[in-house]
Formats: structure tokens, sequence, C-alpha cells
């Protein structure tokens, strides 16, 4: 298939800027992927289409402030550092800007000086490898001095920090939101837990990758970078459960999606697992253990909207996708989901 075959056109005034002010009334668009049957919801009336016998699966990886944006020593221009690895010892490969000017051996200082940092080498591609110096807890360092790593697209300042956050995020790691979860409260997990719905939770750090193009004209061309990612046991066996009583396994996000898709087994059956994966699904995947999926509307052109269009078809994803923009949704981080069942 040809790159091109995923593109549909999109208004830049539709690239939803903020948050809205409560998670859970973005829009919802529901779409069955057996009939291509469209309805038009909120994102609050989710649990009128999960039943008692279904799992919600959901990444509790946590966005770290990766942000710096310091001056560089002696001189004291301004630059800015964005973490990408931890490579140990205090080293991290990073995105820097402006490229030019921190080359190996150019020092930089953050804030009052409370952090400071030295180029110490450059990795093929073009990123710095970063070694920090620092007193006590870098990740709290990171908390006070480090901005979120908003994604290209949107322009706005973002207010508060917690927003690019789920309400259900817990390991540090992530260079990016799983934004299809930014859509729960805790009141909205609690109802859907109260329904007898199993809710569960994989870990998937998302990497800067998930904003890379799709340079390539045809799609199998396009290589996939790597992300890491973990399945505890409780959740392979709240899996495997829901799907031997005859209900659906429900991924609330696309990097919920490639987590289990990555390890299950050819019958589906999962285990606890951990390690690096670089799953690319595009149409004529066969999904082995997803049954339903709660997700955000994607870039055109990108691998995001070929897996959703592997699992739905790309005829029914981008006849909604245009339907979507005629209603005037707001699209990919901050902005309406879909539930595609």
């Amino acid at each position: 298939m040809k790159t091109s075959d995923f593109y549909f056109d999109l208004p830049k005034e539709l690239i939803a800027q903020t948050p809205l002010e409560k998670r859970d009334e973005s829009r919802l668009l529901v779409l069955n992927r057996a009939t291509g049957e469209k309805e038009h919801r909120h994102f609050f009336e989710l649990p009128q289409f999960l039943s008692p016998n279904d799992c919600l699966i959901l990444n509790d990886s946590r966005v770290l402030p990766a942000r710096l944006l310091g001056q560089r020593l002696p001189g004291g221009g301004a630059c800015e550092i964005l973490l990408l690895i931890d490579r140990g010892e205090q080293v991290w490969e990073c995105l820097v800007r402006p490229g030019k000017k921190l080359r190996p051996g150019q020092r930089v200082r953050f804030g009052n000086g409370e952090l400071t940092a030295e180029i110490v080498g450059e990795v093929e591609g073009g990123n710095r490898l970063v070694r920090f110096a620092y007193e006590g807890i870098f990740l709290e360092v990171l908390e006070r001095l480090g901005k979120m790593p908003l994604p290209p697209y949107i322009k706005e300042e973002l207010q508060d920090q917690e927003r690019y956050q789920t309400v259900y995020s817990k390991v540090v790691g992530s260079a990016a939101a799983p934004t299809a979860g930014l859509h729960f409260t805790p009141e909205l997990l609690g109802r859907i837990s109260e329904m007898g719905v199993g809710v569960g939770y994989v870990t998937l750090h998302v990497g800067l990758g998930t904003f890379r193009p799709v340079k390539e004209d045809t799609i199998e061309d396009h290589e996939m970078h790597s992300e890491y990612c973990v399945i505890p046991q409780e959740t392979a066996d709240l899996i495997n459960r829901t799907h031997a009583r005859g209900g659906r396994v429900i991924c609330v996000g696309t990097t919920s999606c490639r987590t289990l898709e990555s390890w299950a087994a050819p019958d589906g059956t999962m285990k606890a697992s951990a390690g690096w994966t670089n799953i690319y699904i595009y149409p004529g995947y066969r999904f082995k253990v997803m049954d339903a999926l709660v997700t955000n509307f994607h870039l055109p052109e990108s691998t995001l909207i070929m897996l959703v269009s592997a699992f739905a078809g790309r005829e029914y994803i981008l006849n909604a996708y245009q339907e979507a923009v005629r209603e005037r949704y707001r699209f990919f981080s901050f902005g309406d989901a879909m539930f595609i069942h």
C-alpha cells in the first residue's frame, strides 16, 4: 500500500491546542467496524458501550518533563535540550538546539544552576549524549525545571502540566503522553469498575518516534522505532480470563494495543512480559488480542492511522475521519476520541 492511501485533508483550526476544562466532556465518535455505522456521543457515555464481561487495558506510563530550557556557558546564549533515552551514569541521549552550537565539550546551565550539563558525544542521526550534574534526585530536579514535551503541532503553552498526564499515570518514562487515556477521570473509571468491567494496566514508554513521519512511498518500507513495554502477570491473567468468559479486551490507545499484540501468543493468550517492541501494524495484520479500541484521531499518513485502518478497514476509517472533519471534531492530543468496536 502507498503512504498516500492514508491521507485526509485536515483544516489546521481543528487541531486542538488546549485541553477541555473537563476531560470526559470531549466528543466520542463510535464506529462499528463490522458495518461502518457511526454514532456521535460524548466520552462520559463510553460505559454504555461496555459490558461486565469486558476489560479495559490502559497504559500507565507517565510523561517525563523532559524539555529543558537553558543557557550555554560561558556566553549565555539560549538553548534547548530534550531528554530521550537514559544511557546510565547520568548520561542521556537528547535532541538539542541549536545543534551547531551544542557540540561535544559545550557546557549548559539550567535554572539558577542547580542543574548543569556537558555535551559528551554525538550519535548517528545527530542526537547528542549529554552528562548532567546535580544534587539530589534527578526526577525531582526535572519536576522543578522541566517542561512537558508537547507535540510539534501544539503551539499554545500548557497552563497545567498535569493535563498532559493521564489520571492513572504512574511509571515515569514517556517522551509523549498516551493520549487516548487523557479523556478518563477517576469518576468515570469508578463507574466502569462498578459495572464489573475489569481494568488492567500495561506500561509502554512512548518515544518521540511516534511523531516521526512516514517518508517512504510504500508503507512496508517504513522502519518503526522501538519502545520499552511491560505486561504484569495480573494484567495477563485478566486478559486470559476475559477471553475465556467471552468478553472483549478493549485497549485504551494504540500504545496499549501495540504492547499486547507484541507479546501475545498466536492463540491470543498472554503471560507476563517485558522488553523492547518495534511492532508495526498496518492493513493485512491479524489481531491476536484486541477486540475494541479507544483512541484519539491521528495524523494523516501516520503509522497510527495505519494501525486503526488495520483494525477497522481503511475505507471505514477514512470515512469516519472525513465525517469528524465535517462535524468539527477536535484532533490529536487534546482533541476528541473514537471508540472502535
